[in-house]
């Protein structure tokens, strides 16, 4: 098992997923939770842009097809 792969679509997923919520907290900066969803947003990001997810190892669902 190759734990620095993760599946194309999932990888593509994770990126607009993490965009969307970084411009969410940038978006409600003045709000109280306005940061939160900005720093939430980082983790979906950092995983699709390197190709690789702990919680993907964890789970054991992101394998890639043998």
């Amino acid at each position: 098992m190759d734990f620095n792969k993760i599946r194309k679509f999932c990888r593509v997923f994770r990126i607009i997923i993490g965009l969307a919520l970084i411009m969410t907290g940038v978006i409600q900066l003045g709000a109280m939770n306005g940061a939160a969803w900005f720093f939430l947003g980082f983790a979906p990001l950092i995983a699709g842009i390197v190709n690789f997810c702990p919680l993907c190892i964890i789970s054991k669902k992101c394998d890639l097809p043998k």
